[in-house]
């Protein structure tokens, strides 16, 4: 084939990804629906049901349920690796990072561009004409991965939801093997409603009748809200609990939430084997537990990148629970040995920790933050604050910035950003600095008016003073943005984010 035509094709596979993208973009709504302005009351017009597939845990929660998911299929192809069983593994997130494939991912791998092209065209063309308006954006990316777990003839399919349960489009699967709920908290509660007992209603909604349900411990009140739900689709539900098995050592588990996510992921992969797996294969052995935990990877959470004296650790941690856990972590990931951070447990006074960790800090700590949404920004960041505070962690550098990537002001086209509802005003940047200055007055606080700007004054900061920390956080497009950056113009090393 000449160079010409292999350059005609490629342009045309291109121009096909573009175009889908695109159509995927047109189904966006233009505001999420509220209790107040349900958009739809139905999780998919016209759908009530999906062709069968073979097996499939389906997941909800407000933190964590995506690290379950990853948990679930990392020890799904360390059990393959070694049985032959499951010999495919679909997995369906949200939302993505750096492109829409990474949502439908098989065998831990995202779909080629000019693949998932393909399957979306298939199935918008197959749509036509037979459900109107239409799926919207969310809904089309669900029939999509159905579609595409089917052609590629996965065995099983692991299902995140986005915020909700009983509406959310993934919940027109009838028959899941298993159904688990993460921790659950107050988040989306325009969507959901005001109170933990609202918000268990709506995740306890993927409950089936004849599929095992299982959660995490929760606060009593939405525990309760659980089991009346169970209890009234005569479904057979089990809180579980931290796994005592777990090594205390291990780097993906530093972060004392992975524990509890771990530890459900291990018994919602066991409930799946013992319901699909062949007879000789019905056991998650501790070798495949073990495997799956060194060989996990998530990187909306807790990641960790090394380029030379540079450490950037990403977590896109969003809401008021997440947030304070990913600041928590920070501050026990940049502790100095494990001498130092014995040293410190001994410290009950919170003045004295801070003074002793500013004496001898490893690097400039610097913290990004961006967050613009209906929520309380402001409120985010002055926890992000108070738990580096209370951790006795010095940062020097506050960075502020938007959703906008480059300086250069071009847009990738499949990246998961929306225009927030309110502009990252001058009023806004001042609630903002004030916040966090609330907890620490003396800080050096910056706005950049995109992420690559924000990256590039960290950078210089640590070129600087021969090396850095920087923790960003406050929302996945942030991170998102962050993490393509770091990919595209630095050769770097990812590690789980306590290394």
């Amino acid at each position: 084939m000449s160079r010409n035509w292999k350059h005609i094709i490629i342009h045309q596979m291109e121009e096909l990804y573009s175009s889908a993208i695109a159509l995927l973009n047109g189904r966006r709504r233009k505001a999420r629906p509220s209790l107040t302005n349900p958009l739809g009351g139905s999780n998919i017009p016209g759908l009530s049901s999906v062709p069968s597939l073979n097996g499939t845990p389906s997941l909800r929660g407000t933190k964590g349920k995506g690290s379950m998911c990853a948990f679930i299929n990392s020890f799904l192809k360390a059990h393959g690796e070694r049985t032959g069983f499951p010999p495919k593994i679909g997995l369906y997130t949200s939302p993505h990072l750096r492109c829409v494939q990474e949502r439908i991912q098989i065998d831990s791998r995202p779909m080629s561009e000019n693949l998932f092209a393909e399957y979306v065209f298939e199935v918008w063309n197959g749509l036509s004409g037979k459900i109107s308006p239409g799926p919207r954006y969310l809904q089309l990316l669900f029939l999509i991965s159905v579609h595409a777990f089917i052609r590629e003839g996965v065995n099983v399919a692991i299902y995140e939801t986005d915020n909700g349960g009983e509406y959310d489009a993934t919940n027109v699967i009838q028959k899941p093997v298993v159904t688990g709920v993460t921790t659950l908290g107050i988040d989306h509660v325009e969507q959901l409603g005001p109170s933990i007992e609202n918000i268990a209603w709506h995740k306890a909604g993927i409950f089936k009748h004849g599929s095992p349900a299982l959660s995490t411990f929760q606060e009593p009140a939405a525990a309760t809200v659980l089991q009346q739900r169970a209890n009234e689709k005569n479904v057979a539900l089990k809180f579980i609990g931290i796994d005592s098995t777990l090594s205390r050592n291990t780097l993906a588990l530093k972060p004392e939430v992975q524990k509890t996510n771990c530890s459900l992921a291990i018994a919602l992969t066991s409930t799946f084997l013992e319901v699909k797996a062949p007879q000789e294969h019905r056991i998650l052995a501790s070798q495949d537990i073990l495997r799956g935990i060194e060989q996990f990877s998530w990187p909306r959470r807790y990641h960790h990148i090394v380029d030379g004296n540079r450490q950037w650790f990403l977590d896109g941690a969003h809401n008021e629970l997440s947030i304070q856990k990913a600041a928590q972590c920070f501050v026990q990931t940049t502790e100095e040995g494990q001498g130092y951070q014995d040293m410190m447990s001994d410290l009950s006074n919170t003045k004295l920790r801070a003074e002793v960790s500013s004496k001898i800090p490893p690097y400039t700590r610097i913290l990004i933050f961006s967050h613009i949404s209906k929520r309380d920004g402001a409120a985010l960041l002055k926890g992000v604050a108070e738990a580096l505070h209370r951790g006795g962690l010095q940062i020097q550098h506050v960075i502020l910035s938007t959703y906008e990537e480059q300086q250069d002001g071009a847009v990738n086209t499949d990246r998961c950003f929306k225009t927030p509802g309110k502009p990252f005003s001058s009023e806004l940047q001042k609630d903002y600095i004030e916040a966090y200055r609330r907890i620490e007055p003396n800080v050096d606080i910056s706005v950049e008016p995109t992420i690559e700007g924000a990256m590039h004054l960290a950078k210089d900061i640590g070129t600087r003073d021969s090396g850095m920390q920087t923790l960003v956080t406050g929302s996945l497009y942030l991170t998102g943005g962050a993490l393509r950056l770091l990919e595209k113009n630095t050769t770097v090393v990812p590690h789980n984010f306590a290394t």
